[in-house]
């Protein structure tokens, strides 16, 4: 059977439109139109991925984005408008992999999700024994387990902050543009305002430098993108 997704979703004909496409493509989809029936439907089967809605009824999407992300590493992505770009920033900082503005483009949908469904394949699937790790100052990056470890704490990974740290550590001393690093993300195109990068390094700063507004590892090329510090470079 496919992957399983779980669409969150309070409009009726928005969410039969979706699950008829995902469905479509080979997916096994799930429907609920509140968190209340998203707790249920994953209680009897978890989902690799969700679609939420930011504007739900009751509890909304970012809430559900904040509370999965504190208890699970299941993708998630925000279903918005074209007018909810605070929000999509919110969402993203709360944990949320991606996001799909409504109306949908088919092709971009069909690519976002395949891509974020690969990632966590990939992860899944990662061969056993000990793990390839890449030390920084006080830090190890654990791409096995998808984790940040020093002596004082243990920093999990949402999947696009992996990916970008990925990226970074893949690169030491050079620069990589927003456009370049949202490519080795699989994201194949980003709009010219789209924040995405820069939530997901602030993220990272935040978990990694002891000053995130003075960083010593992720710096910033202003005009040409991020860099990650070459430790060997120290």
């Amino acid at each position: 059977m496919g992957q399983h997704i779980l669409i969150i979703e309070d409009d009726r004909t928005t969410r039969m439109r979706l699950a008829a496409y995902l469905r479509e493509q080979g997916y096994r989809v799930s429907e609920a139109e509140d968190a209340e029936e998203m707790e249920r439907t994953l209680t009897e089967d978890p989902a690799e991925l969700l679609m939420v809605d930011i504007n739900l009824e009751g509890k909304d999407g970012l809430t559900i984005t904040r509370e999965q992300r504190a208890i699970s590493r299941v993708g998630i992505i925000l279903l918005t408008a074209r007018d909810d770009q605070v929000d999509k920033i919110v969402g993203l900082e709360m944990g949320a992999d991606d996001y799909i503005t409504k109306p949908f483009d088919k092709r971009e949908l069909s690519a976002r999700v395949k891509n974020l469904l690969a990632r966590i394949a990939d992860i899944g699937q990662a061969p056993q024994g000990a793990p390839p790790v890449e030390k920084f100052g006080p830090w190890a990056f654990d791409r096995i387990r998808r984790r940040l470890v020093s002596v004082a704490r243990t920093e999990s990974l949402t999947k696009q902050e992996f990916d970008v740290m990925s990226a970074l550590a893949g690169h030491p001393g050079q620069t990589l543009s927003r456009a370049r690093l949202a490519e080795l993300m699989g994201r194949r195109a980003m709009r010219s305002n789209d924040r995405m990068i820069d939530v997901i390094v602030g993220r990272l700063r935040k978990k990694i430098e002891n000053d995130p507004a003075h960083p010593d590892w992720i710096l910033t090329e202003h005009g040409k993108g991020y860099h990650f510090v070459d430790p060997t470079s120290i």
